[in-house]
């Protein structure tokens, strides 16, 4: 019953987060682009978003050791090597690259690095965590929540 809870939250969760993490991303660039200053507010945007990444980790974490998809033994089964593998590694790049551009954002000394930080590695960690869901046109079995 827990793993139900924690699959149906981890597939959930990853709607927001994307729906996040492309919002950062635009107002990233919009603002980079056009030199304005750093807000509270998009202060507020990449900290949530960077804080929901980090919620779906832990999550993932715990998943991993409750999965029975995840089976060292069974790595030449594509559904297993995903799960075992690929996913959980994918992520966890696609974590520290989101990370890593909030902190550098934080130590940039101008509103125009701190933006293309964020919209730099906000960027690369979106598309490292989409090419890494299992998304049901690609792993059998999987679903779209």
């Amino acid at each position: 019953m827990l793993y139900n809870i924690l699959v149906h939250a981890h597939s959930g969760l990853r709607w927001l987060l994307l729906i996040l993490l492309l919002a950062a991303i635009a107002v990233a660039f919009s603002k980079w682009r056009s030199r304005d200053e750093y807000a509270a507010s998009d202060n507020k945007l990449y900290v949530f978003a960077m804080v929901l990444t980090h919620i779906q980790l832990l999550i993932g974490l715990i998943l991993y050791f409750l999965s029975p998809k995840v089976d060292f033994g069974m790595m030449s089964e594509k559904i297993y090597r995903f799960y075992t593998a690929e996913h959980t590694v994918g992520m966890l790049i696609a974590i520290a690259l989101i990370t890593v551009g909030r902190v550098r954002s934080r130590k940039a000394a101008n509103a125009v690095d701190k933006h293309r930080h964020v919209f730099v590695f906000y960027g690369l960690g979106l598309l490292v965590i989409l090419l890494s869901i299992p998304w049901p046109f690609r792993i059998p079995g999987a679903g779209w929540f």
